[in-house]
């Protein structure tokens, strides 16, 4: 074997890694930097009046929307693996329809459906007679907040914990069955002990969405750090404080992740014998069958139905002042934009997966640790610091023009680089856990067979690891770029002039309060989300078979 050849291709690998993991730390070392800078006259009032209305109203947000999307997705995942009713074929997968629908769009809709000229109290008032008090139907307020939040949100747990209880052995279930336990004593003593890991991780996601929305707070009017911090950098002109915003809100991050880590703790469940089955599904009998498919019907109602219902309503309303050749633009503009950062992100996925997959070592743990970070800074942090980050590289770009006497504009901050660029730092994580768990399940076996064959790792990557993994590659690339086409906050404030998507189209119709306008941009990208989440659904049931 040519050692010199492996320690030229190593060094390969590891020069691509090191690049792209700088790529991600740049934005995050600029707020650092900037929140143990000098104070100004707007910090100390942000500091002393609005940061604990910020941080309070966060963290309640955060806290019970993620115990109700708990409670209302590890039963769901529950009763869907467990049970058998009528449809529960048809609920596995439609449970998760939900995440087509992005929680500003269910905001908008909700709001549309309960306020006065909604359909609800139009109908009791023209129908019935009846007129309500309207505080019963408000819906703009943090109670509401966490409703949106809560129905669009919980196919995150559902998901997670479902996949982790189809996989487990039934014997502790069927022991415990043996052993006289009922079906709620089983639930609370048996399967959230072992799904614990799978529950953690499922909440965890759904607080980094909460602290990553913009859309749903700026419409309801709520104070958040997201709000926060757009609210200093374009109201204020303060780009300081809006910097040490957000380097507040990634220690809360850090904060959260970390009492993830303790409240997970070392406990691990795995099988004990190699004679794995999955969970059969019991049948239920009597009033128990109806009164789960009633919850489960409820839940899909409220949190797809009901939404997609209304959003079809109002599509067919305004279909002919909206759908132009200008919407079509907005539609390649979508697609385009969302592909572009899609196979970048794959790409260095690839690049960073293969190389720790390859070179195991404390430093590739570090990296594979460093790549997943990107997913857990909220949208309104990476887009402070990636516009400061890239004003700060045109200024340097325009300095050495002027020295040459070169005529030159704007580099970055009018093109498409700088909002693909944050793409890629917030959603790098969700291509590289897709692809390692590809490289997991297919080993090193068939690569150091192809290397002792006379291959070296380039060809063997091309010809052997690809195609092994393509379903995994294939899932990645589905799910990243349905987040990046939902994506609002870091779309709304680095998208380059007279350029909008679908998201920031939707929103933009909102803010005007043009919400039947809104309607046919929303519909577009539940129905490709929607199709996209079917197509990753059976992709995985595919690949877990």
């Amino acid at each position: 074997m040519n050692w010199h050849a492996v320690k030229r291709q190593l060094n390969g690998w590891a020069i691509l890694s090191f690049l792209a993991i700088l790529l991600i730390v740049l934005p995050g070392i600029v707020v650092l930097v900037e929140l143990f800078a000098p104070v100004n006259d707007n910090w100390q009032h942000i500091q002393e009046y609005l940061l604990p209305r910020y941080v309070r109203n966060t963290l309640f947000i955060m806290v019970a929307t993620g115990v109700l999307t708990t409670v209302i997705g590890t039963s769901l995942a529950w009763f869907v693996t467990v049970y058998d009713f009528p449809f529960r074929r048809f609920f596995k997968w439609a449970l998760i329809l939900p995440l087509a629908i992005p929680p500003y769009i269910g905001a908008y809709t909700y709001h549309g459906i309960l306020n006065y000229t909604g359909v609800i109290q139009t109908t009791l008032r023209n129908q019935f007679g009846i007129t309500v008090d309207q505080s019963y139907f408000n819906i703009m307020s943090i109670q509401g907040t966490v409703f949106i939040f809560t129905l669009f949100l919980y196919p995150y747990i559902y998901t997670i914990t479902r996949a982790f209880l189809h996989n487990q052995s039934s014997s502790m279930i069927e022991n415990a069955r043996i052993l006289g336990r009922g079906s709620w004593d089983i639930f609370f003593t048996v399967v959230i002990p072992i799904s614990r890991v799978a529950i953690i991780g499922g909440v965890s996601l759904v607080m980094m969405e909460v602290l990553n929305d913009y859309g749903v707070v700026k419409y309801f009017g709520i104070q958040t750090f997201s709000t926060a911090i757009f609210s200093t950098w374009f109201g204020m002109k303060d780009t300081s404080s809006a910097l040490k915003l957000a380097g507040t809100l990634m220690i809360l991050v850090i904060a959260i992740l970390t009492m993830e880590r303790l409240v997970r703790g070392r406990k691990q469940f795995s099988y004990a014998s190699t004679k794995v089955k999955p969970l059969k599904p019991r049948p239920l009998q009597g009033w128990h069958r109806y009164a789960v498919f009633a919850y489960v019907s409820i839940v899909f109602a409220i949190a797809f139905v009901i939404p997609f219902t209304q959003l079809t309503a109002w599509t067919f309303l305004t279909f002919d002042t909206v759908f132009t050749e200008e919407f079509w633009q907005l539609v390649w503009n979508t697609v385009r934009v969302a592909f572009t950062a899609t196979v970048i992100i794959l790409l260095f996925a690839l690049i960073i997966a293969n190389y720790t997959r390859l070179f195991p070592s404390n430093m590739t743990r570090v990296i594979s640790k460093v790549t997943t970070l990107g997913y857990s800074i909220p949208g309104a942090a990476i887009a402070i610091a990636v516009i400061t980050l890239f004003l700060w590289l045109d200024d340097k770009v325009l300095d050495l023009a002027r020295a040459l006497d070169l005529s030159q504009t704007f580099v970055f901050r009018t093109t498409l680089i700088m909002l693909i660029f944050a793409y890629v730092i917030r959603f790098l994580a969700i291509g590289y856990n897709s692809i390692e768990s590809g490289f997991e399940k297919v080993g090193k076996s068939f690569t150091e067979a192809s290397r002792m064959l006379g291959w070296n790792t380039v060809q063997t990557f091309f010809r052997v690891d690809i195609p092994m993994i393509k379903g995994a590659i294939m899932s990645a690339f589905i799910l990243v770029f349905i987040d990046i086409m939902k994506e609002l906050p870091l779309t709304l404030f680095l998208q380059p002039f007279n350029f909008s998507t679908l998201a920031t189209q939707a929103f933009k119709y909102v803010s005007d309060e043009k919400i039947h306008e809104a309607a046919l941009a929303s519909i577009v990208i539940v129905l490709m989300s929607g199709l996209l989440i079917f197509v990753s659904h059976k992709v995985l049931d595919k690949e877990a078979d």
